[in-house]
């Protein structure tokens, strides 16, 4: 059965770092784009940045530009988040997910999704 698992949030302050990691297990995790979306309270969910199956091409939404980084390791089925200079509007559940069909900027068209990690950002 297709699993992804999201691990790495937490509680941290305004400017600090995370990495957030997503294992995936039951699909071949090569042949899918992946990506990292973001769900605040009563609020739809975001994109956030997409990777190809090669790694080589990654995909940042214009907020977490220059601050945030994707990126993969097929021989670990593991897609990261790395968020660097983190900002009290980045506090968000963030989710990841897997699509066969390349990358997307809607969660409703991924084939597979995670349970989601909570990421605080305090002032």
């Amino acid at each position: 059965q297709e699993e992804l698992v999201e691990s790495g949030g937490g509680l941290v302050q305004a400017g600090g770092s995370l990495r957030l990691s997503c294992v995936a297990s039951g699909l071949t995790f090569s042949n899918y784009a992946m990506a990292w979306f973001r769900q605040a309270p009563g609020k739809e969910a975001e994109y956030v940045a997409t990777i190809d199956w090669t790694g080589r091409g990654t995909y940042y939404t214009d907020s977490v530009k220059g601050r945030f980084t994707i990126a993969r390791d097929n021989a670990k089925n593991t897609v990261y988040l790395q968020m660097n200079s983190l900002k009290p509007e980045d506090t968000a559940v963030y989710i990841c997910a897997a699509r066969a069909g390349g990358r997307s900027r809607y969660l409703v068209e991924y084939d597979y999704r995670g349970q989601g990690t909570q990421v605080t950002v305090s002032t």
